[in-house]
């Protein structure tokens, strides 16, 4: 945790060093920053609707209380993982302390993950038919920026069909790969546990497979919702400071996010702020703007969410409550 905040501070203080200018606040409007309350109140609408698709997944065995204490541990462990990790495995051991079994924990983790696959494999060829139109992708990431790009999108899209084969079409296939991978010799000890455990996932696999189309529906679009709402976040931040093209920063918002996903730094630090500049800082008539709004992203995005993980981690690991729970 102490690494990811020190990355992410030093990052944004460079970008402010070089681009502070004490006379650029004259140019602040003052009707434009309630625009940071109003990103503040999204941030609390993502949190929401993120723990009413894991409530809607858990057919409801999740309580509101226990759907926002996992979704806060999710976000607490992204921000200190790297992004290519995330905070699932933890939010699965936060779903055990919930009163949900393993496997359970584990198929709702995966499904969750499909619709958020679901919802690239909406929004990616949205953003590429835009791109022949808007400079999604800025000209100064050049072709080595817009090459890296496609190949996320193609990642996305590929890993968004393997995903919903396993889950939805095969789930034996996802357990022939636990026995592959816990059969590496230092998963061993674990792999009897491990393989019994994913026995209860493809169950619960079925189980959902079984579902009415309108039970995909919804949580689809609560999915969805949440989404946007992490996507507009940025959106908001800059139209805060000064007037853009909305529909541009929009859709530099949905790519910049998307690159996110494999930045390999805990919670993104570092590479996180670097996209925000990429992608967002081109759109800023005043450059001192820049670092400023990069801090409050981040402040909404990262630092509200380590603040509150602490707080329900240390719930999780009272012992009392241990006890109580066992």
């Amino acid at each position: 945790m102490a690494f990811s905040i020190g990355l992410s501070l030093i990052t944004m203080g460079l970008v402010m060093y070089f681009t502070w200018s004490p006379e650029g606040f004259e140019y602040i409007q003052l009707k434009r920053l309630p625009g940071l309350i109003i990103a503040f109140v999204v941030t609390l609408l993502k949190i929401y609707f993120q723990a009413w698709k894991y409530r809607i997944l858990s057919d409801y065995t999740l309580s509101w209380m226990g759907a926002f204490r996992v979704v806060l541990t999710w976000d607490f462990a992204s921000a200190i993982t790297p992004s290519t990790i995330g905070g699932g495995p933890v939010a699965a051991y936060a779903m055990t302390r919930e009163q949900i079994p393993l496997g359970k924990s584990g198929g709702i983790m995966l499904y969750g993950v499909l619709l958020d696959q679901l919802f690239y494999v909406m929004v990616i060829p949205i953003l590429i038919t835009m791109g022949f139109y808007y400079d999604v992708i800025p000209p100064n990431a050049g072709w080595v920026g817009t090459g890296a790009m496609f190949l996320i999108y193609t990642v996305l899209l590929g890993y968004s069909v393997i995903l919903a084969y396993g889950l939805l079409v095969n789930p034996m296939s996802l357990k022939r790969m636990v026995r592959v991978l816990f059969g590496i010799p230092f998963l061993r000890g674990i792999r009897r546990k491990i393989v019994r455990e994913s026995d209860n996932l493809i169950d619960f696999s079925d189980r959902l497979r079984k579902k009415p189309q309108g039970f995909l529906v919804k949580a689809f679009i609560v999915s969805t919702l949440n989404w946007l709402a992490k996507i507009s976040l940025p959106s908001i931040v800059v139209l805060s400071f000064l007037p853009a093209d909305v529909l541009l920063t929009f859709l530099r918002s949905f790519s910049m996010t998307f690159a996110g996903l494999f930045v390999p730094t805990p919670g993104g630090s570092g590479g996180a702020e670097a996209l925000f500049l990429l992608f967002q800082g081109p759109l800023f008539e005043r450059v001192i703007f820049i670092g400023i709004s990069i801090f409050m992203w981040r402040l909404y995005t990262y630092y509200l969410s380590i603040g509150l993980g602490v707080f329900v981690m240390t719930w999780y690991m009272n012992p009392a409550r241990q006890g109580a729970s066992e």
